[in-house]
């Protein structure tokens, strides 16, 4: 893969926000061994040296209710060195769905030789086992875990760490498009083989979103939700640095990738609004705004990359309900976090009111947080799922 090298950098505190990077080809050739070539405008990454990191890479699909042709196309995207996580918040009655993606990701493993780990976001006994290491703020109702996207992803996040990956990534499981799944994961493992420090985050702008306009294809660059959110976050920063900015491009990026290292970092926010909020942490903890204990123990910079895919993304549709329920969850998280500015805070009140989101007189909800995962004792947690049917995948015996 030959990737451009940031052009221009956003220095936040110990945080750099590279400006939006191009693609110039998907496949650079084998490369000369392990080692990229990276010099002063393009990053070249043989595959070679993509396939070392992708060995060391989990790659989780949050699925709940999706079509199977459409999570199997995904599935047969995902570049065979990687660890395949599917969460799964899928009902299992009067139809039994998550029963049905089971058999289908068992039949994917038959037929590729490949290992991955399926997990239903109900689980019991990984319930159990957050409760019995103190991690209760993701439970709910029942002592289950709580419904939510970004619920589902902090687990496979967890199985990751425990599987002893050094790198994680998401991809959404309603993807039309197989290769682009491939380009995703292929991006991260570019950045993370040329990448210079530990807490490193990878952010997929996708190049356009395909929709039908008069009977013919219409290639729409920018969603609604985005267009809003990056424009809240650029404010945010430009409050701070005095100068006006567009460097956030990947806002609402559901596919995006972190070493390990950052992912147990940072706290987690519920729902959709994990996507922005992984920003939204980033500079409460390390962008110096506030004294940070995370910021005074950090020993290297944080390195945000956003990536603009070739690949158009064609997914599920959602209705005007999903896409005004994303739009809220990103306003809220940037609302009520502590770095929001008294301004940025009213014009944020102010269009959510006007799209119904809130009264006038009423303040948005707050979100759940969730700590950092580096605050589980992992290895009573691996005590504790001794017994899970998947223990052996889990806690990497095979991998």
């Amino acid at each position: 893969m030959r990737i451009e090298r940031p052009k221009e950098i956003e220095r936040f505190g110990a945080i750099r926000f590279g400006e939006l990077q191009r693609i110039f080809e998907l496949d650079s050739g084998p490369g000369n061994g392990d080692s990229p070539v990276v010099n002063s405008a393009i990053m070249q990454v043989g595959s070679q040296a993509l396939a070392e990191v992708q060995k060391d890479m989990a790659i989780i699909v949050p699925v709940r209710n999706e079509r199977l042709k459409l999570v199997e196309g995904v599935l047969c995207g995902i570049p065979h060195p990687c660890l395949i996580i599917v969460v799964s918040n899928s009902p299992r009655d009067p139809v039994d769905r998550f029963g049905m993606e089971q058999d289908a990701l068992q039949e994917f493993c038959t037929f590729t030789g490949k290992q991955a780990v399926i997990l239903h976001q109900k689980d019991p006994i990984i319930a159990r086992a957050l409760a019995k290491v103190g991690y209760r703020s993701v439970l709910g109702e029942g002592r289950q875990v709580r419904d939510g996207k970004a619920e589902g992803m902090l687990l496979g996040t967890l199985l990751a760490r425990l599987a002893g990956k050094k790198y994680v990534g998401f991809v959404d499981a309603d993807n039309y498009f197989p290769g682009a799944v491939e380009e995703y994961v292929r991006v991260y493992s570019a950045v993370f083989a040329t990448c210079e420090s530990p807490y490193t985050m990878v952010r997929i702008a996708w190049h356009s979103k395909p929709k039908i306009v008069e009977s013919k294809l219409f290639f729409r660059k920018w969603g609604r939700t985005t267009t809003r959110t990056n424009e809240f976050l650029n404010r945010l920063l430009a409050h701070y640095t005095g100068y006006d900015t567009d460097i956030i491009k990947t806002a609402n990026a559901g596919e995006h990738a972190m070493t390990m290292e950052l992912a147990m970092a940072l706290d987690y926010s519920s729902g959709y609004s994990i996507e922005p909020y992984h920003i939204i942490n980033l500079i409460e903890q390390f962008g110096g705004i506030h004294e940070s204990e995370a910021l005074r123990q950090l020993q290297h910079r944080i390195e945000v990359y956003q990536v603009e895919s070739r690949n158009p993304h064609l997914h599920e549709a959602g209705d005007d309900s999903h896409i005004d329920d994303m739009s809220y969850q990103a306003m809220q998280v940037i609302y009520h976090s502590s770095v929001c500015p008294d301004r940025l805070r009213k014009d944020l009140h102010r269009v959510m009111v006007s799209n119904e989101y809130c009264t006038p007189h009423a303040k948005p909800r707050r979100p759940r947080y969730f700590p950092p995962l580096q605050t589980l004792d992992f290895n009573k947690f691996s005590a504790a799922i001794a017994d899970h049917p998947q223990a052996k995948l889990i806690l990497g015996g095979n991998l």
